[in-house]
């Protein structure tokens, strides 16, 4: 018995015991992570109620400036320098100024405070929800008549002397004279450029203004402008009346809508869309950090990045929209001819 036990104890195998994960150390030997440091901003900052505060007001007043340099350097007086103010655009002040330096609350910002004051219907959601119903119906109204859209995003701040405001400018041109109307937010910069190529196409130029602390006024190439208090009201015109968007370089904006495009065309809520990211050294960067972190993490799939072409040629933007087109409306005569 004795030797019997001592061969089952020579031949037992013995689990190691699981080791215990330890987070990844940084280069001075401290765990990534550590929650001393506590939770930074994307530049390094402590954050804290001050520095959001901070970080919000200085976000606002570097969109107005951007806002105001694209009118500048197309030589005009920005419309938030101007008497008076707010000339153009939904122009309706409401509540009292409580914001610093701007006296404007937007209707957006309205819409995603909690619930406050009850004793005027006017400030109640049931009644924001009629209004947005009315701006639906407005922007229905006005471009029901819109078969071939195209929407044009970029920056607002580029000027009549940079190469991308008259790649713009060549896009909507030849795509008005292929007989597309050109869609734009109606702001300066690339929106401007590519409202005057639509029109120096001949094309319909339109701008989808939208509500701002500050005002952003519309560009003088719009030929139909409809003004909007909503952004997500304005967004939904921008998809609907459109069969293409046109992404230039641009900020926070111009991604959402990107983003917001890809989205749709991934869940198969849009069908045949381009998506074209005009100039390829502004989007490497992103595309291949997509490639890279997102692709590479399995968080999308390898033909998601074939959701957005990209280009640094007015002529080939335009020529894929034109192809992407007659083949949206061959899928479409085909489903209407099986039906």
């Amino acid at each position: 018995m004795a030797k019997r036990k001592q061969r089952n104890e020579a031949t037992r195998v013995t689990t190691p015991p699981t080791p215990v994960a330890r987070p990844p150390e940084n280069s001075k030997g401290r765990p990534r992570g550590n929650s001393r440091r506590g939770p930074r901003s994307a530049s390094g900052k402590k954050v804290d109620a001050a520095m959001m505060a901070d970080a919000a007001q200085n976000a606002l007043e570097g969109l107005r400036e951007r806002t105001e340099e694209g009118h500048l350097k197309a030589g005009r007086t920005p419309p938030s320098q101007t008497l008076g103010g707010r000339s153009a655009g939904a122009t309706r002040e409401i509540d009292d100024a409580i914001r610093s330096p701007y006296s404007i609350i937007t209707e957006d910002e309205k819409f995603l405070q909690p619930p406050g004051r009850f004793d005027d219907f006017t400030r109640t959601d049931t009644w924001r929800v009629l209004r947005i119903m009315g701006e639906f119906i407005e922007g229905f109204d006005t471009l029901a008549s819109v078969q071939k859209g195209v929407t044009v995003f970029g920056s607002a701040r580029v000027g009549p002397d940079d190469p991308q405001y008259h790649n713009a400018e060549e896009v909507a041109r030849l795509l008005a004279e292929a007989g597309f109307a050109i869609i734009t937010g109606a702001g300066p910069g690339i929106m401007e450029a590519a409202n005057k190529g639509a029109r120096l196409g001949h094309g319909r130029s339109i701008g989808c203004n939208i509500e701002l602390p500050f005002e952003q006024g519309a560009n003088p190439y719009v030929d139909t402008l409809v003004n909007f208090r909503y952004f997500f009201v304005r967004k939904t015109m921008f998809i609907k009346y459109s069969v293409a968007f046109i992404i230039f370089p641009g900020g926070f904006g111009t991604l959402d809508e990107l983003f917001e495009a890809l989205t749709l065309i991934q869940t198969g809520k849009i069908y045949q869309f381009p998506v074209i990211l005009f100039g390829r050294h502004y989007w490497a960067g992103l595309v291949r950090w997509l490639q890279t972190r997102v692709l590479g993490d399995g968080k999308i799939s390898p033909g998601d990045m074939d959701l957005m072409l990209l280009t640094d040629d007015p002529a080939e933007a335009a020529a894929a929209v034109v192809s992407a087109y007659e083949s949206q409306r061959g899928t479409a005569r085909a489903r209407l001819e099986g039906e």
